[in-house]
């Protein structure tokens, strides 16, 4: 396989997406069988992914709004970057699953049903790019269901597209549309396998809840009582201060582990309510057993080393490219010294392409690795040469 990354900070979007296709292009020497997208929210995205579809038409292009952005050589917020992958022992196919808030398992179905039924045997190893609008909730519904429907044989990775933490409006791209209220996935059949590594570095630090009541992404009550109050008495436990009406810096340092045995899948609190109750970035079932977490920039950063070379570890041979997903809440919890983390990955991968963002979520499921919809988690997918 070869890869290709450009990035450009050009607020232009009709010529930043020429730019990029024009790039990509030169780079390798020919089209991209695939283009990965990922662009800033204050873009015009359909003007932007019709100048890229002019230049490729023939172009696979799935990619989403971001909350942040990176390559090897830059990072910030408000760019557009691309990711081109080609090769003659890999196959590429895209999918498209609408009206995700109604219905995860249906939308996990249409998915599915895009995939290659019967891939040639000598391209024996599955994986696909998933990119969800988290807004729309269910994005840890969509996950296992999409491992239903493909009997578990892909392994998946991804996140959820961003808007700088505004959580007022996110999209996925599919070709040159720009969609709310979808995921869309960019299916990899390959003859070599691809790497997947997760991993989040955060620690159990309050003792355990259970979640009492909860709709949706509103968690209502912890043991019987509302649900800040666990918060409050754990603020003052520790000696931190939570304020009511700002809370979300005491959450960006506290946030919810749901105990899953060996591991604790993350959700990130984002406000409280008239009556109490939290509402969170991703659901979290009725039922399950909590616990507030807690992490330091030093775990964040060897989360992200172990997240790549788990990735690295499961090739079978060099790299020909990586994409990384992070939280956005990691990226604000962490501020300037985010970079830290992210010059992990760039010395990392510094001779290969390199991209990614700060999503709201990150989707892995692989062989060995903690699987599904996750908060404050780094995500690496390494692409075999």
């Amino acid at each position: 396989m070869k890869a290709s990354v450009v990035s450009t900070e050009t607020r232009d979007s009709a010529t930043a997406g020429r730019y990029l296709a024009s790039e990509i292009g030169k780079s390798l020497g020919k089209s991209p069988a695939a283009l990965v997208v990922f662009a800033a929210p204050q873009h015009d995205h359909k003007a932007m992914l019709s100048a890229i579809k002019n230049v490729w038409p023939d172009t696979i292009l799935v990619g989403a709004s971001s909350a942040g952005e990176f390559t090897n050589a830059t990072s910030g917020q408000g760019l557009a970057c691309a990711l081109g992958l080609v090769g003659d022992d890999v196959a590429f196919s895209y999918s498209v699953g609408r009206n995700l808030a109604a219905g995860a398992a249906s939308a996990a179905r249409d998915i599915a049903s895009g995939f290659t039924h019967s891939p040639p045997s000598q391209l024996p190893f599955r994986s696909a790019l998933v990119l969800a609008d988290a807004l729309a909730g269910h994005a840890d519904v969509l996950v296992d269901q999409l491992t239903l429907a493909t009997a578990g044989q892909y392994q998946f990775f991804g996140g959820g597209a961003g808007d700088n933490a505004q959580f007022q409006k996110t999209t996925v791209f599919y070709g040159d549309e720009v969609l709310s209220d979808a995921a869309v996935a960019l299916e990899i059949l390959s003859s070599k396998p691809l790497g997947v590594g997760v991993s989040h570095g955060w620690s159990p630090a309050s003792r355990a809840y259970r979640v009492t009541a909860a709709q949706g992404m509103r968690v209502i009550s912890l043991d019987g009582f509302p649900a800040i109050e666990a918060f409050e008495e754990h603020a003052e436990a520790t000696h931190q201060k939570l304020d009511r009406q700002e809370p979300l810096p005491f959450f960006l340092h506290n946030i919810i582990g749901i105990d899953c045995g060996a591991e604790h899948r993350l959700r990130v609190p984002l406000a409280i309510d008239e009556e109490g109750a939290i509402l969170c970035a991703a659901e979290v079932p009725v039922g399950s057993i909590i616990k507030i977490m807690r992490t330091n920039t030093s775990s964040a950063v060897t989360a992200a080393k172990s997240a790549a070379n788990a990735a690295l570890a499961a090739l079978d041979g060099p790299p020909a490219a990586a994409l990384f997903f992070d939280c956005v809440a990691t990226r604000l919890r962490m501020g300037d010294e985010f970079g830290a983390e992210l010059s992990i990955l760039q010395d990392k991968f510094s001779d290969i392409p390199l991209t990614g963002c700060n999503t709201h979520g990150q989707i892995a499921r692989a062989e060995g690795q903690f699987s599904g919809f996750h908060n404050c988690t780094a995500v690496v997918c390494a692409f075999p040469e």
